[in-house]
C-alpha cells in the first residue's frame, strides 16, 4: 500500500508542477509589459503549494505566526534550511518575496524553470562574482519594495540543529535598512524520504514566523550582532515542543 500511494503523491506531484509551469509560462507571456515584478506568477505557486500538500497523506504542516508579517513591509527574510520541501512549505506564509537558491535547482524541469520565468536569484556557490552578483541584484529588488528570501547557513541541515549563518544577508539588511523576518521550518527534514522514493512514515512539520528583527540602529560594522540575534531566535523556536 504504500508503495502504491507513494508512486500517487510523486505522480501527482510532477502533473501539478507541471501545470505550475504551463501558467506561469502562459501568464509570463500574457503579463509580460504589466506584472514586471512577477507578482501574479509568484501568486500561482500559493495554490502550487496547497495541492502538494493536500496530496500527501503523510504531511502534516502547521503554520504560525502569520499575524508577524506585514504585507506592506519589505523584509530581508531569513529561513533555515533543512529539505527541498522548505520551498513548498514557505509558500504557506503567501507573501511576495524573491528566493536565492542554488544555480542547479534552476536546471531541474518545470519547477527550475519557474523559478527563472519569476525571477529568481540564482546563486552559484563557490564563485565570487556570482555571490557578488546575487548581493547587488537582491539589493535592486529590496529598493523596488520586493522582499528577499535567504537560507543563510548555505546548505540543508539534516537535524533541528542549524549551522552557522553566512554574513551576507545580515549586511545587506543593515546596508538597505529593511527589518529581518525569521522564519524558523521545524521537521521538513524528514518530509521527502532519502535513499528511497517511498513514503513509510507521517511527518509533522511546522512553519514559525517569528517577530520581525529592525535594523535600526545596526551600523554597518554591527551585521555579526545582528547575525547572531537571529540565529538564536531560529535556533529557541527549534527547540521548543
Amino acid at each position: 500500500m504504500k508503495v502504491i500511494i507513494s508512486a500517487f503523491i510523486w505522480v501527482g506531484s510532477g502533473l501539478l508542477t507541471i501545470l505550475l509551469f504551463l501558467v506561469v509560462f502562459t501568464l509570463n507571456i500574457l503579463l509580460f509589459p504589466f506584472d514586471k515584478k512577477k507578482k501574479i506568477t509568484h501568486v500561482q505557486c500559493f495554490w502550487w503549494s496547497d495541492l502538494l500538500i493536500g496530496l500527501n497523506p503523510y504531511w502534516s504542516l502547521k503554520v504560525s505566526g502569520l499575524q508577524h508579517i506585514d504585507h506592506q513591509k519589505t523584509y530581508v527574510i531569513i529561513a533555515n534550511h533543512q529539505s527541498m520541501a522548505d520551498i513548498v512549505a514557505l509558500y504557506q506564509t503567501k507573501m511576495q518575496f524573491k528566493w536565492v537558491a542554488k544555480a542547479s535547482l534552476f536546471n531541474v524541469p518545470f519547477i527550475g524553470w519557474c523559478l527563472s520565468l519569476i525571477k529568481h536569484i540564482k546563486l552559484t556557490r563557490g564563485d565570487f562574482s556570482s555571490i557578488k552578483a546575487i548581493y547587488q541584484e537582491a539589493s535592486r529588488w529590496l529598493q523596488k519594495d520586493m522582499s528577499v528570501l535567504f537560507f543563510p547557513e548555505g546548505t540543508r541541515s539534516s537535524s533541528n540543529e542549524m549551522g552557522e549563518f553566512q554574513n551576507g544577508a545580515f549586511k545587506l539588511a543593515i546596508k538597505e535598512k529593511k527589518p529581518i523576518l525569521p522564519i524558523c521550518l521545524k521537521g521538513t527534514h524528514a518530509a521527502i524520504p532519502k535513499g528511497s522514493w517511498i513514503f513509510k512514515t507521517k511527518v509533522a512539520a511546522k512553519v514559525i514566523v517569528l517577530e520581525p528583527v529592525t535594523t535600526d540602529g545596526y551600523g554597518p560594522g554591527d551585521f555579526a550582532l545582528l547575525k547572531d540575534t537571529v540565529h538564536a531566535r531560529i535556533q529557541e523556536a527549534l527547540q521548543l515542543e
